[in-house]
């Protein structure tokens, strides 16, 4: 795949939240499609394409580690008076992973409307991570858990996983149109380009998550996920 970039990151802690649990935050076992994502477009990013995640090689064995962390009970409101940490502050635990590394595998995909060859961006994206450069800090799950990151070597070796971790969470999918609990708005672009604003609500994607289905070690991010994303987007 000659499109096909490279990266390899880790970190102290990571904390990829399972949508289940409501108060106490638990991670998956291993990064999901999505926070991979983020991590390629804090790095290098354009409208005019998409980043579709190939394989996740998860590099050393899975360790899980029970934290108190201090944390809020509301968000910041966009408009209004300022929150008082102290009166909003609540303890909680969280169950997290600790002393990770993965090596990602993943694709430009461009739109429409984009003028470049996808070969573009992906020269472009490694120029920057040999560089060590990237547009904001990407982190693992949560902004507290900052990463590293560098170009993956030919000796990077997955793992001997081989686990089921049941249905994991692929995406999120923006969809246009009226929802009865969610009314967002966001923009979207057409083929030609051009963007309007749009109405519509968020539809999560989830897949049945197995590493080492494939090879041990590598979870393998199936490719028709991406094709009902697009479809229920109403395009690429």
């Amino acid at each position: 795949m000659g499109n096909t970039v490279r990266i390899k990151v880790g970190g102290d802690y990571a904390c990829f939240t399972r949508p289940e649990f409501k108060v106490e935050r638990v991670s998956y076992p291993c990064m999901t499609p999505s926070a991979a994502r983020g991590v390629l477009e804090a790095i290098y990013w354009k409208p005019e394409f998409r980043w579709e995640v190939r394989e996740i090689h998860v590099l050393k064995p899975i360790k899980q580690v029970s934290i108190l962390r201090n944390e809020i009970d509301c968000r910041q409101p966009a408009r209004g008076d300022p929150i008082l940490v102290e009166d909003r502050r609540q303890q909680r635990t969280s169950l997290v992973l600790r002393d990770v590394e993965y090596v990602i595998l993943a694709e430009p995909i461009s739109r429409p409307y984009d003028r470049d060859n996808p070969r573009k961006h992906a020269e472009c994206f490694t120029r920057r991570l040999d560089r060590g450069q990237c547009h904001h800090t990407p982190c693992l799950g949560t902004r507290e858990f900052a990463l590293w990151f560098e170009p993956a070597r030919d000796d990077d070796r997955p793992a001997d996983i081989n686990q089921h971790f049941g249905q994991m969470l692929f995406d999120i999918a923006f969809c246009e149109g009226a929802a009865q609990q969610q009314n967002l708005r966001f923009y979207r672009k057409d083929n030609h380009g051009c963007r309007r604003e749009v109405l519509g609500y968020a539809r999560a994607i989830f897949f049945p998550a197995h590493i080492g289905a494939t090879y041990p070690g590598v979870l393998t991010v199936p490719s028709e996920k991406y094709n009902e994303k697009y479809g229920l987007e109403g395009g690429l």
